[in-house]
């Protein structure tokens, strides 16, 4: 991956990322982030949203599934890629440019919640081709740090995930 128009953006999705696959059988995950900063009105003193900035983006292969089983509409992500302009041509015959982001790592933010993440099982071809490895260890909470003032709870065992699929691999209750 070369350092060339590699961009990082934080937001959130506006839909579920949409998988589709090509005639060749290669998914591909489609998504939109919306970025928008909040800015202070000095005459209400209030914050509001600034100007959104939409960002189409795509992912490829064994990573849209992953991205599309594990990303939902609202969420908070970042991602990082390569931007792509795309030039074209509208209905009316006029030229237009729009951008593209090829992602290239994509995950949910921590800012405002937890999740967990279960790593993915290998692909049939990847097993094939690699030697066997160690059992991949169980997935263990994030959680947020306790404040100093609140009395300690009793731990509670750790959840483990069984029979998680790709659908289920991450979840974020905060939105």
């Amino acid at each position: 991956m070369s350092n060339d128009n590699v961009i990082t953006i934080v937001g959130n999705l506006t839909a579920d990322p949409e998988l589709r696959y090509t005639q060749n059988g290669l998914p591909v995950a489609n998504l939109t982030i919306v970025q928008s900063d909040r800015v202070l009105d000095r005459q209400t003193n209030e914050w509001k949203d600034g100007e959104p900035t939409f960002l189409r983006a795509s992912v490829w292969r064994e990573f849209a599934e992953h991205v599309a089983g594990s990303l939902t509409k609202g969420q908070r992500v970042i991602a990082t890629g390569k931007l792509k302009q795309q030039n074209y041509k509208n209905r009316e015959g006029n030229d237009r440019t729009g951008y593209e982001l090829e992602i290239h790592e994509i995950g949910a933010s921590l800012k405002f919640g937890t999740t967990t993440f279960t790593k993915a099982a290998k692909s049939d071809q990847a097993q094939s081709a690699a030697p066997a490895a160690a059992p991949v260890a169980q997935a263990a909470p994030v959680s947020q740090p306790v404040a100093q003032a609140a009395p300690a709870a009793p731990a509670a065992p750790a959840p483990q995930p069984v029979g998680v699929s790709a659908g289920q691999a991450l979840s974020d209750d905060a939105f």
